[in-house]
């Protein structure tokens, strides 16, 4: 059942193999509690499955136990991919449980104990904020290199977003940034109140990584790859890197770790839409 997922893994840049390698996921603050509580321990379970529930959630069971939420609460999903996905997450976990690998289950943990007791307006109106600070509409006006790195790589994506919902953003060189219409916060508002609550939970996830409504709008709306969406965010830090040289290993271990948490985002936003059942095609072996 657990090869399963691979399909669904495959188009959102391989989450969980990412995970393994990027051993650190401590940055989201609403999801701390749940990711470093107990950094480690070992494992105490051999088997993974998944039942339907009450009101058709779909439950984890490590053996017999079922699994809970750091608040106490019982752990559910409202579908069946989900649940897969989540107990693929516990399945690849060997001696040792490495909880700040398990990204989607941190985000259904955040999702069901809700620790900051937020409501969508709120989840929308925190989003937002990232509008008006987005990674790609701040741009340098020196050094000349990097001022055309940024317009040939951000402008295009830049135009997309604004032609996609017919909205106008702009950038600027201005510490200011540059003064998003009214217009424009109303149209990415009435967007995102489309999303249940378990999507938001996902997606400002992946806007707090890549500080980008742009991008992350980008990569949801399949129109960037997250591998694509990651480097553009780490734009003038690779031109730096470039230029003056990197500390061995470390660029692509912070880059890997980026990727893993931002492709998990990803994937629960996709996976938190699915319907109640997984389609009988992606079920096959």
């Amino acid at each position: 059942m657990f090869r399963n997922l691979v399909r669904l893994q495959s188009e959102f840049g391989r989450c969980l193999s990412l995970s393994e390698v990027c051993p650190r996921s401590q940055q989201w603050r609403y999801a701390l509690k749940y990711s470093t509580a107990t950094a480690e321990r070992k494992k105490f379970y051999q088997d993974v499955s998944i039942s339907q529930g009450e009101g058709g959630l779909y439950e984890i069971n490590l053996d017999r136990r079922k699994l809970k939420t750091p608040g106490g609460k019982l752990f559910t999903v409202p579908n069946e991919a989900l649940a897969i996905a989540v107990a693929t997450e516990w399945d690849a976990q060997r001696d040792t449980l490495k909880f700040y690998t398990m990204h989607l289950t941190t985000l259904c943990n955040t999702a069901l104990d809700n620790p900051t007791q937020r409501n969508k307006d709120q989840m929308i109106n925190a989003a937002l904020k990232f509008l008006e600070t987005d990674t790609v509409c701040y741009r340098v006006d020196e050094p000349y290199g990097l001022v055309e790195l940024q317009k040939n790589e951000w402008d295009p994506v830049l135009h997309w977003i604004e032609n996609r919902y017919n909205v106008t953003i702009g950038s600027s060189s201005s510490i200011l940034g540059p003064e998003i219409p009214e217009a424009t916060k109303e149209t990415f508002r009435q967007h995102l109140n489309s999303y249940n609550f378990w999507s938001l939970t996902g997606l400002e996830f992946v806007i707090t990584q890549l500080k980008s409504v742009v991008l992350s709008m980008g990569m949801i709306d399949r129109h960037l790859s997250v591998e694509q969406a990651v480097l553009l965010s780490r734009l003038e830090e690779e031109y730096q890197i470039r230029r003056w040289g990197n500390v061995e290993w470390a660029h692509d271990y912070d880059m890997y770790e980026l990727r893993a948490r931002t492709a998990a985002g990803t994937l629960f936003v996709h996976l938190s839409s699915e319907s109640s059942t997984v389609k009988r095609k992606l079920m096959q072996d």
